[in-house]
């Protein structure tokens, strides 16, 4: 197994746009979609400290699970090829192809296709297919305490102070290592989460399964535009304006959703005026994808 080079980093953009003149805000973008084309943004964060922990117990077999279109899926069967560990997906639900699926094939990830009851219990599938001893369980969108670790590294790489940071919310693993990042510094920056699915408050349980008081995020779960990988025409058209007015790519499924927030709550004047917002862009393009027709 070859020796892991760690050196993605990603650079912090200020976002120049008329509305934030008008109402006397900052807001910079922190460009985690540039860490890399594949392994890009937060499931980069979420996999880092985990193939640490796999390349010193000498595990050969990265394991973990995803819907058909997961962005985390085709992130660890890239880090996979590149880190030299074999990988292996849990897919859920009757067996499908799409370019997600196919490129992680194509990074030699094996796809296994599994009914959604069967899918609930993600631990004995690892369990009845692998040994630990040769294989690492990764759960769902990366979440563990691990994941936390290398998200709470982005507070580490700001070049300021920031009196708020936003992030679009699956797991809450991103926006529990932003926090966490936070209270290691000391700061008193306010950290927002925006959940992509209906019903978001049940992220305030995953956050504080990781340890983090989920007194200390603030969620705005009224931005899901119908749940997971659901979109409105009015979604769509702000994603379109948007990616033409700024030559920044951003998708319906996290990003786009996270963005329309926070310049919604600019347009409220939820913010005081020349607070300095950060806002992280998690990546995840590949999923635009399977949509590129409602374009």
């Amino acid at each position: 197994m070859m020796s892991l080079d760690f050196r993605f980093s990603s650079p912090v953009e200020v976002l120049d746009l008329p509305i934030l003149r008008d109402h006397k805000v900052h807001v910079s973008v922190k460009r985690d979609d540039l860490i890399h084309p594949f392994i890009s943004g937060n499931k980069w964060r979420k996999l880092k400290y985990i193939l640490t922990q796999a390349h010193e117990g000498r595990k050969s077999t990265l394991v973990t699970f995803g819907g058909a279109w997961s962005n985390h899926l085709l992130a660890t069967a890239c880090a996979g090829a590149k880190f030299g560990f074999k990988t292996h997906g849990f897919v859920r639900g009757e067996p499908v192809q799409n370019p997600v699926l196919a490129m992680c094939r194509l990074y030699g990830m094996e796809l296994q296709f599994v009914d959604r009851t069967s899918y609930r219990d993600k631990k004995k599938l690892f369990n009845e297919n692998f040994h630990v001893r040769d294989a690492v369980y990764i759960g769902e969108g990366g979440f563990s305490s691990s994941a936390l670790q290398g998200c709470a590294e982005i507070v580490q790489e700001l070049p300021q102070k920031y009196d708020h940071i936003f992030v679009a919310s699956g797991t809450g693993t991103t926006v529990a290592g932003l926090a966490a990042g936070v209270l290691q510094k000391n700061l008193a920056t306010r950290v927002h989460s925006v959940p992509v699915l209906k019903g978001g408050d049940f992220l305030k349980n995953d956050v504080q399964t990781l340890g983090i008081d989920p007194e200390k995020i603030t969620f705005h779960t009224d931005y899901h535009f119908g749940g997971y990988a659901k979109y409105t025409p009015e979604l769509l058209a702000f994603v379109k304006d948007f990616v033409q007015r700024t030559g920044m790519m951003i998708e319906p499924t996290y990003t786009g959703k996270a963005f329309y927030a926070l310049l919604d709550l600019v347009q409220q004047d939820y913010f005081a005026p020349d607070d300095h917002l950060l806002i992280v862009h998690t990546g995840g393009l590949t999923g635009f994808l399977g949509m590129f027709e409602k374009f």
